[in-house]
């Protein structure tokens, strides 16, 4: 089955008088369950792809449909709802607020459901565990090194049981070891907990990690192959 399907994908952007063609007729499927690699160049669309699939994004053209749904067609409202409840973003840079702690910066999506303190207490008590920060609920971004903001990242990313973890450069900004750390979590994730994983890299090591790799060259697909340990 299918997670992610898209068809005819394109996305274009005015420049002044310019047209650029950011995605040209892109066709791709992952499956649920899928660890999936997008890389290529800078400029390929490998960003604007992962963007579309979040719904941050609109196709120009093209069908996207994430579970069956086509979020293309969602208004802004129910899309940004649906996101709410399907999507965890993990980005290059964290993007943890600088005045909360760790445990209010994964808690910061729940607070957008209709859910009692206590079980949010339990769903941040849980994802803090699960990334291995348990000790540093307390601690501000300041206190943390960058392997571990990133942990807790991920941990706000998956706070809300999305269906879908999609991840831009998610060990762009760290040394050696704290992005190995990060991508045996990414791993431990998708495996033990049937997570579907997109993520943008540059790096094949990171790339490696992943199930299959897609390649963009020019806002297209050029190809689309296993890597590591198979999808």
């Amino acid at each position: 089955m299918a997670a992610i399907e898209c068809r005819g994908v394109r996305r274009d952007y005015q420049r002044g008088a310019e047209v650029i063609h950011t995605l040209q007729d892109v066709d791709v499927d992952i499956a649920a369950g899928a660890f999936v690699a997008l890389m290529g160049p800078s400029g390929s669309g490998k960003t604007t792809l992962l963007n579309l699939i979040a719904g941050i994004d609109r196709p120009t053209a093209g069908t996207i449909r994430v579970g069956g749904t086509d979020i293309a067609r969602m208004g802004r409202g129910e899309l940004a709802s649906w996101r709410s409840t399907t999507v965890g973003y993990i980005f290059q840079l964290y993007n943890l607020v600088p005045v909360l702690t760790a445990y209010e910066n994964v808690e910061l999506p729940l607070l957008l459901h209709p859910i009692g303190s206590a079980e949010r207490h339990r769903r941040v008590a849980e994802a803090l565990e699960v990334v291995g920060l348990a000790d540093r609920h307390g601690h501000y971004p300041r206190q943390l090194s960058g392997g571990q903001e990133q942990r807790v990242a991920i941990a706000r990313a998956i706070v809300t049981q999305p269906a879908l973890l999609l991840a831009d450069e998610p060990t762009g900004d760290l040394d050696r070891a704290s992005a190995s750390q990060v991508m045996d979590l990414l791993v431990r994730l998708n495996r033990e907990r049937g997570q579907t994983i997109v993520m943008v890299t540059h790096d094949p090591a990171t790339a490696a990690r992943a199930g299959r790799t897609v390649h963009l060259e020019k806002g297209k697909i050029v190809d689309a192959v296993p890597a590591g340990r198979g999808a």
